[in-house]
């Protein structure tokens, strides 16, 4: 018994580590800044990546400092939506070697995926319209007529570039033969689309006012994306209404379905997830889960980050800190602003 016991935590272990690889390129968040990307030998000198990444990078060099930089951008995307909530991102902290709130298929995960794939093709898409990546440029002009006294101009945001590239890249290691479960691939593959989709859908009409004065008789229009934190937002709200998935037969193959409503296919639209996830009230390193000891909270709030919901009815401490902030400022004739610095002592509280 104890023989087989053993057996499943290896098996469980192995499993884990290969579920985790998918994104593991988000330790590239942690390069730095001075490693110039300029021959393929470079690419060894990258953590987090697998060999269908790794021969990626030598073939697309120009396109590394882009994806190093949406490394960064997942990362502090990430933490800036969650600030508020018991769960705050900080295990992508510690990639490439995850804990177990992204090694598991749970709604964390869902949402890093969705992220890490919406921010790849975003960074793409707008390097391409400023010109740092010499295989692409602006978007193409759309087809649809604008109102009267308006014109198509400017560099749209190169989104099928940014799309076509991004998925290549972070879908690549779900797509080896060694990427963990059938479930757990088919939900980071869900997922990531469902990041995609996000993205497509925030390209929005962006113009530019021309004419005596800024009249504004001509505007200049480009398709352009929103930017990251709204996208970050969006998928933070299918976070919080993801349905929990099986995977059981469906006809001649498995598929994954709603766990408590398995009359209907998954939608495209919904992040989904395979397992519960902690309450992250407690530190517990098995399940990934930090705590929220020391963590700051908002006395007068009635959301996520009050200090009821934030500490777990455990009770907060408050605390006196200096705020330095600018102040009696003055207009100058014509052109600037002059201000002084002023400090102010408030009252903070953070979770037993």
């Amino acid at each position: 018994m104890k023989i087989h016991f053993f057996v499943w935590t290896i098996l469980t272990f192995i499993l884990h580590t290969r579920i985790c690889q998918s994104i593991k390129w988000l330790a590239l968040s942690k390069t730095s800044a001075s490693l110039a990307m300029n021959q393929t030998q470079h690419c060894k000198q990258l953590d987090g990546l697998v060999s269908s990444q790794m021969q990626l990078c030598r073939s697309n060099l120009e396109l590394m400092q882009t994806i190093i930089q949406a490394a960064k951008e997942v990362k502090k995307t990430c933490i800036k939506a969650f600030s508020d909530m018991r769960w705050n991102c900080s295990s992508i902290e510690l990639a490439p070697n995850f804990n177990q709130d992204l090694e598991r298929g749970t709604r964390e995960s869902a949402f890093v995926y969705a992220l890490s794939a919406a921010t790849i093709s975003h960074t793409i898409a707008r390097a391409c319209t400023v010109g740092d990546l010499p295989g692409c440029s602006c978007g193409p002009i759309p087809g649809e007529t604008l109102d009267q006294g308006s014109r198509w101009g400017g560099c749209a945001d190169n989104v099928n570039y940014g799309l076509m590239m991004g998925s290549k890249f972070s879908d690549a290691p779900m797509k080896m033969k060694k990427a963990g479960s059938q479930a757990n691939k088919l939900m980071h593959l869900h997922n990531s689309e469902v990041g995609r989709q996000v993205l497509k859908s925030s390209l929005d009409l962006k113009c530019k006012c021309h004419g005596v004065s800024g009249s504004c008789s001509i505007k200049t229009c480009w398709k352009g994306l929103l930017e990251l934190r709204e996208i970050a937002l969006d998928l933070k709200t299918k976070y919080l209404s993801a349905t929990k998935v099986v995977h059981r037969p469906m006809g001649t193959r498995k598929q994954l379905v709603p766990k408590d409503l398995d009359i209907r296919p998954v939608r495209e639209s919904e992040l989904i997830y395979l397992q519960s996830s902690p309450d992250y009230c407690l530190k517990n390193e098995k399940l990934g889960s930090h705590g929220t000891q020391d963590r700051q909270c908002n006395k007068t709030s009635p959301g996520s980050d009050s200090c009821d919901l934030m500490c777990c009815g455990r009770g907060y401490n408050p605390y006196m800190d200096t705020v330095v902030e600018r102040c009696h400022c003055k207009y100058h004739w014509c052109c600037y602003v002059t201000c002084k610095k002023c400090e102010r002592t408030v009252e903070r509280y953070v979770c037993k």
